[in-house]
């Protein structure tokens, strides 16, 4: 089976560049003959598929400007859109206004939202845009334009399925619910109870970090939005209750947020390591090793899931995320009573791990063991309106209880090995591939018209900006040569 790829690659620096680099190499494995098409090689994509169709086209969206490129090529030629973050406003909304495109931003949100205030556009194009952004996802045009849709999770499946207008196009609303799926995402490396205390001596040697300090770790991108300042506040709280707690940050500094600055403002310098950007994903898996607990918290969400946190599960390192709805099906605790969070999908029947540990993690002190058929609690979740309360409830807990620590470890480890291995992603791959090539390839209404192709004819509301074939250029070009459209 012969598949185009359209994806950023490493030497990219985003999750995604990771993932498609490992599912390429998988699938290769098992057969598929795939051609990547990262921003600059997707120009030779058109005369490519024109002289040998390929037999599905695979689209992988992450809400950043490394992405801009591929919209152009899912409108025009429809596929698998794979939707890592199922909120692209900010990407789009970037791309449009960057270009000068106002006008074209408008129509764009205005038909994917009908029922929001057409002047809340004009608050995005004057730049008063944050907000806005998280509130409404702007999907509608790759959604409806693909032949099948794949999110990651049951629950970011039913927010999209929620969040997408009703709408009279061939592809929406009727069958909107077959054609979005929900795949595993698999990020990281299942890391041994030897490799992990290899890693953490090393580390912490390297750092100045006593190997007895209880470390908490904080990795990627540090921006407000990963709750640094909340985290502040909850480590400034802890001290006094756990004198050797200490905070890593490993990540890259955000140019609109001084770390440093807010650091210091809560005097936690001499508790405090930031390392800066970690260059290689081996290097961020050992500092993640090094830590006793992982701090994956979010908050406004794009409903994407976080690389790092996946990376921890592997690592088999307990930690603390946001009670977000599209991880609703994540076993969790909630730390206001230690009981199993009820809003969670904790207590629904859980499949047998396929590998791992073989073993059922111990209760500890304190918690109720779970029922044989309730998938044991694989983190800490934080309900965003009790943020500050929780969080320090869960630090202080988990600096000062080793036994429930260890439970959350081993059960951490299992869960990334039946939900987020890279097997586990492949296996859903495969699922998903055999089932859009089911999907008959000319649905959509955003395609223009091919000769020889039959298509559905458009249909009026949908912004004229997403209609074209993007010819326009190639046949300005050829006029005066007398061409009118080469074959």
């Amino acid at each position: 089976m012969k598949l185009a790829w359209f994806s950023p690659f490493p030497p990219v620096r985003t999750g995604i560049a990771a993932c498609s680099a490992d599912l390429v190499a998988a699938l290769r494995g098992r057969g598929y003959d795939i051609d990547p098409y990262p921003a600059e090689a997707a120009h030779d994509f058109p005369w490519r598929h024109r002289r040998h169709p390929y037999d599905l086209i695979v689209y992988q969206f992450g809400n950043s400007s490394h992405h801009d490129y591929a919209w152009a090529y899912a409108l025009r030629y429809p596929g698998l859109a794979v939707l890592h973050d199922t909120h692209l406003h900010h990407a789009r909304a970037a791309f449009l206004l960057r270009e000068r495109r106002a006008a074209d931003y408008r129509a764009e949100f205005a038909w994917c939202h009908p029922d929001a205030p057409p002047a809340a556009a004009e608050l995005a194009i004057a730049g008063f845009d944050s907000r806005l952004f998280y509130e409404w996802p702007m999907i509608r045009g790759v959604v409806e334009a693909s032949r099948l849709v794949a999110v990651h999770g049951e629950g970011a499946r039913r927010l999209l399925l929620e969040s997408t207008p009703d709408a009279t196009t061939p592809n929406s609303q009727s069958d909107l619910l077959e054609r979005v799926v929900s795949i595993r995402l698999g990020h990281g490396q299942r890391v041994g109870s030897d490799e992990r205390q290899s890693a953490r001596t090393r580390v912490r040697a390297k750092l100045g970090i006593a190997d007895d300090a209880v470390l908490f770790g904080l990795f990627g991108g540090l921006t407000p939005e990963k709750r640094i300042p909340q985290v502040l506040g909850a480590m400034r709280a802890l001290v006094p209750h756990a004198p050797s707690a200490r905070l890593l940050l490993g990540g890259a500094a955000a140019a609109h947020y001084d770390v440093h600055a807010a650091i210091a403002a809560h005097g936690l310098q001499d508790r405090v390591t930031v390392t800066g950007y970690l260059e290689s994903d081996a290097e961020l898996t050992d500092h993640l090793a090094a830590c006793d607990v992982s701090l994956n918290l979010r908050w406004p969400t794009a409903r994407e899931t976080s690389g790092a946190w996946l990376r921890a599960l592997a690592a088999g390192v307990p930690t603390i995320i946001t009670d977000l709805a599209h991880l609703g099906e994540v076993p969790s605790l909630d730390p206001r009573t230690w009981t199993v969070n009820e809003a969670g999908g904790a207590r629904r029947e859980a499949r047998p791990p396929s590998q791992g540990d073989g073993q059922t993690p111990k209760p500890a002190s304190g918690l109720a063991p779970p029922a044989s058929h309730i998938a044991p609690p694989v983190c800490v979740a934080i309900d965003i309106v009790d943020e500050d309360h929780s969080l320090r409830l869960a630090m202080r807990r988990l600096a000062q209880d080793t036994g429930l620590r260890t439970q959350l470890a081993r059960a951490a480890r299992a869960w990334w090995q039946r939900e987020h291995s890279i097997e586990a992603m492949v296996q859903d791959y495969e699922r998903v591939v055999l089932q859009v090539l089911k999907v008959p390839k000319v649905l959509e209404a955003l395609v223009p018209e091919v000769p020889g192709v039959p298509r559905v004819p458009r249909v009026p509301q949908v912004p004229e900006h997403l209609r074209p074939d993007g010819d326009a250029k190639l046949l300005a070009l050829l006029q005066p040569f007398g061409i009118e459209r080469p074959l």
